[in-house]
């Protein structure tokens, strides 16, 4: 049976809207495809930057774009200052050779810091222990020069005369003073003591194990007599003083020697 106008009309106002629905759905598919970023910037209100400079901050090209300037570094320069030196002053070279001419000798030494209390001093002082296989006892702090001479005797007369005199070599060597800051006594002259330039003998020790005092001997002590006799004129080529038991009580339990400068060259031997 047919319809009637009216249901044919209703039947096709469901099929129109939902036709217009699609298209709808196009256009507005279309319109969101559209937006890209340039068309959201296109939508933003249009600014005249030359009318809204309130809305709009002027900055300057250098402020944005450029790093703040820092202040230049100033390198000051100094005077360069040399650092101190310290350590002892370089040794002389009569010292040096000194000190050769002991180790030639077989002197068994140290060295001594310098030696500066008032009036006396030794500048460059050694202290001996041995002269070859002579031992002294306790070690003696002369200067380099007093060494080498109490060596050069003890190795070439005082040995030799021992032996000659006891078939005996010697063994210690005791000494009563060697540097010593003092007066000569009874007078107002520093003693070469005072300077490390004298050393007193008080005994000797002989390898056989007898010991020599020296001491002036006994009456009748021959080959001591003999024996001190020598060592003090041989002694006497070496030092420019030599003093012993008979010259004054004052050096009667020892020998004193010495390398006291005299100018008139003269020597002590007493």
């Amino acid at each position: 049976m047919a319809k009637s106008p009216a249901a044919a009309s209703a039947a096709r106002r469901p099929r129109r809207l939902r036709i217009t629905g699609w298209l709808l759905a196009l256009s507005a598919a279309g319109a969101i495809s559209a937006c890209t970023s340039s068309g959201v910037l296109d939508l933003q209100p249009p600014v005249d930057v030359g009318t809204q400079t309130a809305a709009v901050p002027s900055y300057s090209v250098a402020t944005v774009v450029q790093p703040p300037i820092s202040s230049p570094t100033m390198t000051i320069g100094y005077p360069r200052v040399e650092e101190p030196a310290f350590g002892p002053e370089p040794m002389p070279a009569d010292e040096v050779d000194c000190r050769k001419e002991l180790k030639r000798l077989g002197v068994a030494f140290t060295e001594v810091e310098p030696i500066h209390e008032g009036q006396c001093g030794i500048d460059h002082p050694v202290k001996v222990s041995a002269i070859g296989s002579v031992r002294m006892k306790p070690a003696a702090t002369l200067t380099c020069n007093m060494a080498a001479t109490f060596a050069a005797w003890t190795k070439s007369e005082l040995v030799p005369a021992a032996r000659w005199r006891y078939w005996s070599g010697v063994k210690t060597i005791r000494q009563g003073s060697s540097y010593s800051c003092r007066n000569i006594a009874g007078e107002g002259v520093l003693s070469e003591h005072g300077k490390g330039n004298a050393l007193d003998v008080m005994s000797i020790e002989l390898t056989n194990g007898e010991e020599i005092d020296v001491r002036k001997p006994g009456l009748f002590a021959f080959r001591t007599r003999g024996f001190l006799n020598t060592v003090r004129a041989d002694g006497c080529q070496y030092f420019t003083t030599v003093l012993g038991p008979g010259y004054n009580y004052d050096h009667r339990n020892h020998f004193h020697f010495d390398v006291k400068n005299r100018r008139s060259g003269y020597r002590a031997c007493r």
